[in-house]
This record gives structure tokens, C-alpha cells and sequence, in this order.
């Protein structure tokens, strides 16, 4: 086996017996704690503790079996999650989807696919848990099972032999473990590799592909081989190919197979091992820009990935994250301000439950937008945000590796008013401020690598630059800048922006209407395509709902005229809706011809063909309304209708304000 400094080598002259799988190793095996119940159900049951047994105590209550459950209990995950089930909140569509994609690999009729979407969307997670599933939901005995193996490009790679060692280490981690179902293989600290060496020789049941991966991490230890990371990179699918079984890996920070500040770049390499129908790849990373334009959207890999976008929440899957985050931190949040605390955060789940984290940390009950502002200015300037949004920036500048002007330019293009950035008016500002003169060439070039980090956008075919879609990175961007730029007093520049946020003026003012206006939002997003019965609306025939491109809240509706509640876009036909959560009062004849107006100018300004439009009213609408709607053929529900509606598409009912 060789000695313990070196890793135990292979028997290859002489005969080579596979090592068979003995049929009641796992059986034998227990996954919980040696603590167990025994005696019949209609007994008192007995507390085994190794070979003696104790009789439990207290009969009068069952407090004993929680804990017996919990003790029992084995957290079905693989690799562990960040984010508490108690909070996970809507993104069941791509974890169906990645799941059934991966099992649908048996078939060899998944492609590579990449998941894009901005930094801390939860894609990570999203694979994690998919990974799990895969982990745990299938029969590990099948030789048709899928073999799942997660991996995360580290940020920092300077030895192309220890990538390649640690690859395939990996590779082989994850093999062994689900074959042999014991996720104590995946961990480094618990089994060092030769003890995972041994464990996989005397008990994973051999196929002649998974065989040479001993040979091959031998060879790459030894620098005995030529491409040591094309070799690891490719070897999944080399394994999968010679088995003719299914091998899904799943690749997590993949802009990192291109880190040239460390002269690393192995993208070149990924082609052939992504291509195999046996073994489809996954990937995800932080740096969306790079992901779409520099490393699948041109090069070796162009053509080799579908692709996923995912998008900020909803309103309404950003207010039910807002209520479980609430919930599982012990912070008081009212209900009608959740879908303002979504909509303040931009939908981004991270900044969602940080806020809500805040809040708790500094004792404050978040019931109006005031005490909302002021904790976001807190956490933006020196809480979870802040150093969030500080990694994340000073890790893409040490990854360009200019630290002179880039801080600048990234600043002042923050400071930046409008859509798209004025690179002549940076030029001076660098000049008046850093007594700098910089080409606008210059000043491109950087702005293009700090789009790469998706700290700016580049409009590539339009070559122009314009300020991120995320408010509070640009506002991050510029407080940072303040301190770390224009060396301003920390303290001097937190007390600013707090008083900033505090004076900010109020964005709405009918939080129980706004409310309502993001549920029926959801409504239309949950039944595109469906066919809705007519009596959630007052109709007499049931209504289809087409497959909106977009539905947008508070939206202008034309120039200078007042913004919709809700409009949902389906090119020729567009639906206009409005809430009116009244107390005390139903909704008048006037109300009703208001939004009749907006669905005009929607009319006129869209070029529809059709437009539908939907009123609720919490209390009801007066006789003279109602009258109306029926000759114009408008949608109306009360709450009772909404709220069964709300159940028809599998949503929550309105809340109780």
C-alpha cells in the first residue's frame, strides 16, 4: 500500500481482481446514533443505550418522543445549505427543473446548461439542494442512477497540479459517497485521501471507468502526466463515457476558470468536458457578465450551454420572504410594509434578510417605510450589506489589478446622474479630483473590465456604460467611495446617509392597497396561459389569462400621465388593474372611469389590440359601479373572490390587516 507520505499505488502486472460489493455492508449499517426504541406499541417503550435497556420515564407526557425523533432524525443533505428551510422561499421552479434535468440525463437528452443571475440570487442554493435530492432520492444501488458531484471553483489558483489533484479528489469523494451512500467520504477533515483510497478499493464496486481514477490521481501526484488540469477537468466524462453511465456535475464560481491575475485559465479545456451526453454539466457563478459574454458567449463554449435566467422576486415571493425571515429571526414586521420592504431591496433575497436581521439586531419594529429606511441606511453603511458589497468590490479590483485609477472610475461613475455614464465628464472629474490626466481610451478599458465583475453595465453592441440594476450597490458604490476614495470621516459619512434615508419621502401612501396590488400581480404571473373561472371575477364565462411578457407594478402609463396599479403586457392584448383596499367605503362610478382612462392611453400608446381590465375592491363597489363595469366589461373582485382566487393559483390569502 505504500507509506504514509505517499499514495498507495495500483497492482498492474499479475492478475487484477475487481473488488465485489458485499450485498449487507450498508444494510448493516446504521445512519443514527445508537440509541433506538424497542418493545411493543402497546407497551411502555424502553430506552436502548448500546446493549442495556432502560424503561423511560415520565408516562404522563410525550415531551420524551420529541426528543427521541430529533435525536432520530437525519438531515437528508449532502452538502450543507445556507439558508433554513423555514425561509427558503420560491425558487421551486428551477429546483424542479435542474432535478428532473438531471434525471432526464439517463435519457442523454440534457444539454450543459448555465444559470445566470446577479450576485446572491441564491444559485448556489439552488444546486445545493438539487445535489441533495439527487444525493438522497434515488436508489444509490442502480447502476442507472445518477452520480451527482458538486464542486466550487475556488477565487485563488496558483498550481495547475493541486487544482488537478484536487479535482479529481473531489470527483472521486463524490462517486464513492453516493455509491456507497456515506456523506462522511465528502469531508477532507473527517477522511484524509488514503483512507478514502481504501474505503473505495474494499468497498465500492468497481466499474472499469470509475477503476482508472486511482491510476490518474497517482499519475497527476506524481507530475507523471501531460495536461494535468485537462485531464481532471474531462475525467467525469471520461468515466461516464466508458460505463455508459450518467454523471452530473454541478460547477459552482465557474468565471474563476479564467483568473488571469494568476495567469489560470482553463476554459480552453472545458469543451470536451461538457460536451458528453453522459455527462451534462451545471454551472453557476457570481460574475454574470463574465459568464455570459467571455466564457459561453464566445470561445471554445459558445453554443455548448442552454441557459436559465434567474430574476430578482417577485413582489409578492419578496413580501413571503420578508414574513418568513420575520419569523424565523423574531422580528416585528408589519404585514402591509413586507412588499415595501421587497420592493425598497429590489427583490435580492440577501438584502432582504439582512434588513430583516437588523432589524433584530438594533431592537426595532419595522411598521412604516421611516423606521424601513433607517435600518437599510444603518446596514447599507456598517452591517451585513456593507461587507457583502466591500468583499465583493475589493475582490474584483485585486482580480484587475489596478489599484490606481480603477477606485476612481468605479466611483465616479456611481456619482454618474442618468442612464448612461458621461466618460468625458469622468475624464474631468479625475483631473479636477485626482489631478489625473487619463485618456477616454483608458477610461473605457477600465470600465469594461469593472462591467466584468458586474459593478457597472457595458452595452456592448451600443458601446456605451450605464450604472448597474441594483440601487443599493450604486448607493453602496458611493459611500464607499466617500471613505475609501475621498478618505472622508467614516463616522461623518454614515451619519449623512442615515439622515439621507430618514428624509426620504414617503413612497406609498396605502400600504394595505399596494398590498393587494402586488397579490394580483402574482395572480396573473401564477396563471399565464390558464383559463381562470369566471366567478372570481363576476363573470358569467370563465377568463383566460394570456402569457404576459411582463407585469409591472406602479407603472407610467404614458407621458406625464399618472402610473398604473398593475399592468400586465402580452403583446396585442394588455391588462390594466387597480386595488382599492377602502375601509368603510365602497368603490364609486369615478374610480371605476378613472382606470378606464388608463386603459385608453394603454390602448394608444401600446398599439393593442384588446385591453382587459380588472378592479378590486376590498369593501365592495356601490350599485352606480357595478352598473358600470357590467356595460364596459370590466374584471371585478371583492376580497372573498380574491381570496379564493388566490387558492385557485396556490397562493396565500390576503393577510388580515
Amino acid at each position: 500500500m505504500g507509506s504514509k507520505n505517499t499514495l498507495p499505488t495500483l497492482q498492474i502486472g499479475g492478475q487484477h481482481k475487481h473488488v465485489t460489493h458485499p450485498t449487507n455492508w450498508w444494510a448493516a449499517k446504521t445512519r443514527y446514533p445508537p440509541y433506538k426504541l424497542v418493545g411493543s406499541k402497546n407497551t411502555l417503550p424502553t430506552l436502548q443505550i448500546g446493549g442495556q435497556q432502560k424503561y423511560a420515564t415520565h408516562p404522563t407526557n410525550n415531551k420524551w418522543i420529541t426528543k427521541m425523533s430529533e435525536i432520530q432524525k437525519t438531515p437528508q443533505w449532502a452538502i450543507k445549505t445556507l439558508v433554513p428551510d423555514e425561509v427558503y422561499t420560491d425558487r421551486e421552479f428551477f429546483l424542479e427543473y435542474f432535478f428532473k434535468a438531471a434525471l432526464k440525463a439517463r435519457t442523454r437528452r440534457t444539454m450543459s446548461t448555465v444559470l445566470l443571475g446577479q450576485r446572491r440570487m441564491g444559485k448556489t442554493e439552488i444546486f445545493k439542494r438539487v445535489v441533495n435530492r439527487l444525493f438522497f432520492e434515488q436508489d444509490y444501488r442502480d447502476p442507472k442512477a445518477v452520480v451527482p458531484v458538486y464542486y466550487s471553483f475556488p477565487d485563488h489558483i496558483t498550481d495547475r497540479w493541486d487544482f488537478a489533484t484536487e479535482y479529481v479528489e473531489n470527483f472521486m469523494r463524490w462517486y464513492a459517497a453516493f455509491r456507497l451512500r456515506d456523506k462522511k467520504l465528502l469531508s477532507v477533515q473527517e477522511l484524509k485521501l488514503p483512507q478514502l483510497i481504501e474505503i473505495i478499493r474494499k468497498k465500492v464496486l468497481m466499474t472499469e471507468g470509475f477503476e482508472g481514477s486511482l491510476e490518474l490521481l497517482e499519475g497527476i501526484v506524481e507530475k507523471n502526466v501531460i495536461k494535468p488540469e485537462k485531464l481532471a477537468l474531462c475525467w467525469p466524462r471520461r468515466v461516464s463515457d466508458h460505463d455508459d453511465s450518467t454523471i452530473v456535475v454541478f460547477l459552482d464560481e465557474f468565471q474563476n476558470t479564467r483568473l488571469p491575475q494568476y495567469d489560470f485559465d482553463v476554459v480552453g479545456f472545458m469543451q470536451e468536458a461538457v460536451e458528453s451526453p453522459t455527462c451534462p454539466h451545471f454551472v453557476t457563478g457570481s460574475a454574470m457578465s463574465i459568464l455570459a459574454r467571455e466564457i459561453l458567449g464566445r470561445g471554445s463554449l459558445f453554443g455548448r450551454f442552454d441557459s436559465d435566467p434567474i430574476e430578482p422576486l417577485t413582489g409578492y415571493w419578496g413580501a413571503e420572504l420578508t414574513r418568513k425571515a420575520a419569523a424565523y429571526y423574531q422580528a416585528n414586521i408589519k404585514e402591509d410594509i413586507a412588499p415595501v420592504v421587497a420592493e425598497r431591496c429590489g427583490g435580492n433575497p440577501f438584502y432582504i434578510t439582512s434588513v430583516v436581521r437588523r432589524a433584530v439586531k438594533l431592537g426595532k419594529d419595522i411598521l412604516d417605510e421611516q423606521t424601513l429606511n433607517t435600518i437599510l441606511a444603518v446596514d447599507l453603511s456598517s452591517g451585513f450589506i456593507w461587507n457583502e458589497l466591500s468583499d465583493q468590490v475589493n475582490r474584483w479590483i485585486e482580480r484587475i489589478n489596478e489599484y490606481g485609477i480603477t477606485k476612481w472610475i468605479l466611483y465616479l461613475s456611481a456619482l454618474e446622474e442618468g442612464e448612461e455614464l458621461d466618460i468625458g465628464r469622468i475624464q474631468n472629474a479625475l483631473k479636477e479630483r485626482e489631478g489625473k490626466e487619463v485618456s477616454i481610451e483608458k477610461i473605457r478599458e477600465v470600465l469594461i473590465k469593472l462591467s466584468r465583475g458586474d459593478l457597472l453595465e457595458y452595452k456592448e453592441l451600443g458601446g456605451w456604460f450605464g450604472k448597474v440594476d441594483d440601487p443599493i450597490l450604486v448607493e453602496f458604490l458611493r459611500v464607499w467611495g466617500k471613505i475609501e476614495i475621498e478618505r472622508q470621516n467614516k463616522n461623518d459619512v454614515f451619519n449623512a446617509l442615515q439622515k439621507k434615508y430618514s428624509r426620504i419621502k414617503r413612497q406609498f401612501h396605502e400600504l394595505a392597497g399596494y398590498l393587494a396590488e402586488v397579490y394580483m400581480a402574482q395572480i396573473l404571473l401564477n396563471a399565464r396561459r390558464k383559463t381562470l373561472p369566471g366567478c372570481y371575477f363576476n363573470q358569467e364565462g370563465d377568463v383566460a389569462v394570456p402569457d404576459f411578457v411582463y407585469v409591472a407594478l406602479r407603472e407610467q402609463l404614458g407621458a406625464g400621465a399618472e402610473g398604473g396599479d398593475v399592468h400586465g403586457a402580452a403583446g396585442i392584448e394588455q391588462w390594466v388593474a387597480e386595488s382599492k383596499w377602502l375601509h368603510d367605503r365602497k368603490v364609486g362610478v369615478s374610480e371605476i372611469e378613472k382606470l378606464l382612462d388608463k386603459a385608453v392611453r394603454v390602448k394608444n400608446n401600446l398599439d393593442a389590440d384588446f385591453v382587459r381590465v380588472w378592479f378590486f375592491g376590498h369593501d365592495g363597489f356601490t350599485k352606480e359601479a357595478v352598473e358600470k363595469m357590467q356595460e364596459e366589461g370590466v374584471l371585478w373582485s371583492t376580497r372573498k373572490e380574491l381570496d379564493e382566487l388566490l387558492e385557485y393559483v396556490n397562493l396565500r390569502r390576503l393577510p388580515m390587516l
